[in-house]
């Protein structure tokens, strides 16, 4: 995790669609949220597929600069990344965990209530 504020990266939004580890509640309200703000973002079926099947476009998010990870456990998140040889970079990932913080706690890192009152 580097020291930046992850409300101003560019975010990748794991849909977990496949492993069902994340809490659907939590997936459904961050994803909610994050079409509500207007931010910019990358939703993704699922990280461990696309790690399964090395595809390419893991390679283009760790190769991508400064990046906010919305997904699971953050070594494993690395650890997906690494064996599709896509390796994330040591600084400018903040990896938020939709498995043990709840949907308030990533809308706040992720400072969308501030995106969304500035929308409306």
């Amino acid at each position: 995790m580097s020291d930046h504020s992850p409300s101003s990266n560019k975010v990748v939004y794991c849909r977990c669609a496949y492993a069902q580890t994340v809490p659907q509640g939590v997936k459904d309200e961050v994803l909610q949220r994050l079409c509500a703000s207007g931010r910019n973002f990358d939703a993704v079926s699922d990280l461990c597929e696309m790690s399964a099947q090395n595809a390419p476009r893991l390679k283009e998010i760790a190769e991508g600069g400064e990046v906010t990870i919305v997904a699971c456990y953050p070594r494993a998140v690395k650890w997906l990344f690494h064996a599709a040889e896509a390796p994330l970079p040591e600084e400018g990932v903040d990896i938020l965990n939709m498995r043990t913080q709840s949907a308030d706690d990533i809308a706040s890192a992720l400072n969308l209530e501030t995106e969304t009152a500035n929308h409306a």
